[in-house]
């Protein structure tokens, strides 16, 4: 099981160094443990984090090795503060900033370049689900954000219903479990087979156990409730449970 904390932009670095102390002082056995953490945190969390097993990752990425992107941050620069996965695709990033399926591909390959593993979103808008639309979206996705010459072992997907990010709301065991499927079975047909599905959307230590249960699910992609310790040590907990 997988279980990665995003937490986008959050919080105040004092907070954040006693935050990924506090995740370093429990183990879970069987569980990976990712940490997203905001660009100009990555060195001094990565130092907390230290000799605890947990995975530093960046929040994204630019497409190109070097060059002139004011604000942006290489592959090669999240690899160099220790980095060893990156977040790509997240619906806030395709929403906010006006990300493509195609600009998300370029950057999974360029990260693979510099040695970084990659867990892309993929997620529909409540307006697609409601419309019968929610699967070919997802599908969708997978098909221009995937790059077909990406290792299966460098890749993550993570499930997250774009509703059900932040508000509350989190998808039925059968919706998740329909969707998790159907990409389960993209993956497969696409050469992905040993790739895992993370589950994300309003996960908290009350529901983590009910979604790990659901089948095709190998973890969860937490937003806010990561940005409590022990809310996120609950959910690892269900995750080796």
């Amino acid at each position: 099981m997988i279980v990665a904390a995003n937490w986008k932009m959050n919080p105040e670095l004092s907070v954040a160094a006693k935050l990924a102390s506090d995740y370093c002082a429990t183990s879970f056995a069987g569980v990976t443990r990712i940490l997203f953490a905001p660009h100009p945190y990555l060195v001094p969390v990565g130092v907390r984090l230290e000799g605890s097993g947990i995975l530093l990752g960046g929040q994204d990425c630019h497409p190109s090795a070097s060059g002139a992107h004011t604000g942006d941050v290489s592959t090669g620069m999240l690899h160099d503060c220790g980095a060893s996965v990156v977040l790509l695709g997240h619906s806030e990033r395709r929403a906010d900033h006006g990300e493509t399926s195609e600009l998300v591909a370029a950057k999974a390959v360029q990260a693979f370049s510099s040695s970084l593993s990659v867990m892309i979103c993929v997620g529909e808008t409540l307006a697609e689900r409601e419309a019968g639309n929610a699967r070919v979206t997802v599908l969708e996705q997978l098909a221009i954000s995937v790059p077909s010459t990406l290792p299966t072992t460098a890749l993550t997907i993570a499930y997250e219903p774009v509703w059900a990010i932040g508000t509350g709301k989190v998808a039925t065991a059968v919706e998740i479990a329909e969707m998790h499927l159907g990409i389960r079975g993209w993956l497969d047909e696409a050469g992905f087979n040993q790739t895992k599905i993370l589950y994300g959307g309003s996960v908290k230590p009350g529901n983590a156990a009910e979604i790990f249960a659901v089948p095709h699910v190998d973890g969860a992609l937490v937003g806010g409730a990561s940005l409590i310790a022990a809310d996120f040590d609950g959910i690892c907990a269900a995750a080796a449970d």
